[in-house]
């Protein structure tokens, strides 16, 4: 029996289970029996240095990738060997970390392309611009504006996205994925090439999101400070395999996730007057989560949220 919970809008979301998933390629395990499950309603984070398959897997909760091995299961329905439209369309949207809008169109067009699996109207009503059509895309328009608002994005509707600052780029990126009415919202390193203002600000979004819809937000990022502030709970990647899954309190004290991201770091002697038997060994490389990021800095407790800009 799979567990959910009501959006704010009555529509019922239900829990992800990865179970036992493996994707090969060429022989390789890109993931080797990765299993989590994420709650509904929850900010759910996958975190792991650089190749620990992060990227693998939201391609499989996606569809882009099959799994060679286990299962999907978004409540009652298994995702693993469906089509990307036919997952989108069970309620699941995806931001990308590279931003795929059209730069030519303005913000209003970009939105409009989140409500196109949502339409009922056929090609020809639309072609011909007849009442049934116009009544479609006027609806369709307004929900697009609302969420506008609610990115702090209506000021710039009529403008070209390639125009716009890389943050607000990202937050129309954001804003698309949205005007699909998603359940489940993936969220691909939502903050990466940010700088300190637009990363808070994205922080606050996030939080604001799952508040104001009560949709679950899964998101992969390197931003450790973003993930411990704002995850209520963590997956941890390394080489594949998963190695940690708790809260960000009991993941920061994980030795394993340590080991992942700092590598092994000699003993120090600690009895009074006590001296290495010889040289201590160097600590084992350790691969960096992205370039300019720190690996698990000194953080606030899981708990404390960025507050709202002002």
């Amino acid at each position: 029996m799979t567990t959910q919970r009501q959006a704010r809008d009555g529509v019922d979301v239900p829990e992800l289970a990865v179970r036992d998933v493996t994707v090969r390629f060429a022989g390789i395990k890109a993931l080797d029996r990765v299993s989590f499950t994420v709650a509904p309603g929850a900010i759910h984070a996958i975190i792991g240095p650089n190749g620990a398959g992060k990227s693998t897997c939201f391609n499989v909760l996606s569809g882009v990738y099959r799994a060679t091995e286990g299962s999907v299961q978004f409540g009652d329905q298994e995702l693993t060997g469906l089509r990307p439209h036919q997952i989108a369309g069970l309620g699941v949207a995806r931001a990308f970390q590279n931003i795929a809008l059209s730069a030519v169109q303005s913000v209003e067009e970009n939105l409009m392309l989140g409500r196109h699996h949502l339409t009922k109207t056929g090609f020809l009503a639309g072609g011909l611009q007849l009442p049934q059509a116009r009544r479609e895309d006027r609806r369709h328009r307004a929900r697009a504006r609302e969420i506008a608002e609610f990115l702090d994005l209506t000021d710039k509707l009529d403008i070209p996205v390639g125009v716009l600052s890389y943050g607000d780029q990202k937050r129309v990126e954001v804003a698309r994925a949205l005007c699909t009415e998603p359940r489940l919202l993936l969220l691909d390193e939502p903050v990466a090439g940010m700088n300190a203002d637009e990363t808070r600000r994205m922080a606050v979004l996030i939080i604001e999101i799952r508040a104001a819809l009560g949709i679950t937000v899964v998101l992969v990022e390197h931003d450790m400070g973003l993930v411990m502030g704002i995850a209520d709970r963590v997956t941890v990647l390394d080489f594949g395999r998963l190695i940690a899954d708790g809260t960000p309190a009991q993941v920061q004290a994980d030795a394993e996730v340590i080991r992942a991201y700092l590598g092994e770091v000699a003993e120090v002697p600690t009895e009074p007057g006590a001296t290495p038997s010889g040289p201590a060994p160097a600590p084992a490389p350790s691969r960096a989560a992205s370039p300019g990021a720190t690996p698990l800095p000194a953080l606030p407790p899981a708990a404390s949220h960025p507050e709202k800009p002002s």
